[in-house]
């Protein structure tokens, strides 16, 4: 059985044997299951009227648990953004009635977001079907082939999530 990684190591190997392309046969297939699991998430958001963007402020949100409400430098954190791109989201989200604003009893000049019952139905629908899609990709797996390749990405990963140290 072959893929389009093998066919294309194969022709560079031809093309160039004084090349290693072995990294290939890895990464290239990380790279196109990537796409792949672009299109099943855009696919979900679509059907779920959200936007990525969207997605990850208000599974960041639900998954602070109850009262589901985070400050946005903890959004901030969570998702990766400017602050400035991060008080554009939030506008837009609160105008959708997806989450709200409330002073934070903890710091007067401080707000939280918290998630609405509206924000919660979207996420947590959205979250269930983006699982059910991933379920799908990783059918061809046992259970065990899965946790493998789990902990072998984990390891190729860990470098990249480590915070630099000065």
């Amino acid at each position: 059985m072959q893929d389009e990684v093998d066919r294309l190591v194969e022709a560079w190997n031809t093309e160039r044997p004084d090349l290693d392309v072995r990294p290939l046969q890895v990464l290239s297939r990380v790279s196109r299951l990537a796409r792949h699991l672009d299109r099943a998430r855009r696919a979900v958001f679509v059907a779920h009227e959200l936007e990525g963007w969207e997605f990850d402020v208000l599974t960041a949100l639900r998954r602070a648990g109850a009262p589901y409400q985070l400050s946005p430098g903890a959004l901030l954190r969570a998702t990766l953004v400017t602050s400035g791109t991060m008080t554009n989201r939030i506008d837009r989200l609160a105008a959708a009635g997806l989450v709200e604003r409330h002073p934070d009893p903890a710091d007067k000049r401080g707000v939280l977001v918290r998630l609405t019952e509206a924000g919660m139905t979207r996420v947590d629908a959205a979250f269930a079907d983006l699982l059910a899609r991933e379920h799908l990709i990783l059918d061809g797996l046992t259970a065990a082939e899965r946790e493998t390749l789990s902990g072998l990405l984990r390891k190729l990963l860990i470098p990249f999530d480590t915070p630099e140290r000065p």
